[in-house]
């Protein structure tokens, strides 16, 4: 097993943190862009929610048709970024339990 020092551990920790929460933002302005599809997503501000989203977005229409003219990747992609997020840095996460395992 890999074992990292303490403070690697916290900054991937918060970083993780951020990134996933960040990314869970940008999919739920996503799934709520989908009621208003004027919205260029290619100017301004939005190309901070559209770098990040659309690939993956993409991709998962390839797979996951929209259902009745619905796009459900952005629910998909929320729901399997809240998992990752538990996952890895909940209260009971890997990460924290190895952050707590190094301070023990």
């Amino acid at each position: 097993m890999i074992s990292l020092p303490e403070n690697y551990l916290q900054i991937l920790d918060i970083s993780l943190g951020v990134s996933l929460s960040y990314l869970t933002i940008v999919f739920l302005i996503r799934l709520i862009l989908t009621w208003y599809p004027k919205i260029d997503l290619s100017k301004g501000l939005w190309l901070l929610i559209s770098i990040p989203s659309s690939a993956t977005l993409n991709l998962t229409r390839k797979l996951i048709p929209p259902i009745g003219g619905v796009d459900v990747g952005p629910v998909i992609w929320i729901g399997i970024i809240s998992f990752l997020r538990e996952i890895l840095v909940g209260q009971q996460g890997l990460i924290k339990l190895a952050l707590h395992k190094h301070i023990s």
